[in-house]
């Protein structure tokens, strides 16, 4: 009886932590539930189980992307969504500075906000996001400096500069 315990226990912090993952990808509650729960279950159906973590995070992936390419998902929210007023006692300081991070958040690509949680959040390494996203290891080494790049040119207000500058002598 305490395995199914543990099992279950393992189960719900994988299905935490993929929903953590989705909600990165998609920036929104829904549609996060929707693929942790397609995910799961497409999981289960074909190999009986879900074995690990990064089997749930490569099936949320692909999930995502197939349906952003057939227009299903858009990773960003609707300006007609009702925002629901902060609690009282809710730290203002708090929600703000989330505010604020969801922001600067949305100026990364897709992919750069992946590698970047799955970096900063989850702990994963860079050889690991390989694993899990099917990318070269360098092409995830360049998206979190890229990611981490912008962030920090975002929050010291500078402008970004598509190209370098030319370096003429007249």
């Amino acid at each position: 009886m305490s395995k199914d315990r543990s099992k279950r226990g393992q189960s719900q912090e994988m299905i935490q932590a993929g929903y953590r993952y989705a909600l990165a990808l998609t920036h929104h509650h829904y549609d996060a539930e929707d693929l942790v729960q397609q995910a799961w279950m497409k999981c289960h159906h074909r190999y009986g189980t879900v074995k690990n973590q990064s089997m749930l995070y490569t099936t949320i992936r692909n999930l995502f992307y197939d349906q952003c390419r057939r227009g299903k998902i858009i990773a960003f929210e609707s300006i007609d969504d009702e925002i629901e007023p902060p609690d009282q006692s809710q730290n203002e300081a708090a929600i703000a500075q989330s505010m604020d991070l969801d922001i600067l958040l949305a100026h990364l690509r897709s992919e750069e906000r992946e590698a970047l949680y799955l970096n900063a959040v989850e702990g994963h390494t860079a050889q690991e996001i390989a694993q899990i996203t099917g990318s070269p290891r360098n092409t995830i080494l360049s998206l979190i400096h890229r990611a981490r790049k912008k962030l920090i040119r975002l929050v010291s207000g500078a402008p970004e500069k598509p190209f370098p500058e030319n370096q003429s002598h007249e």
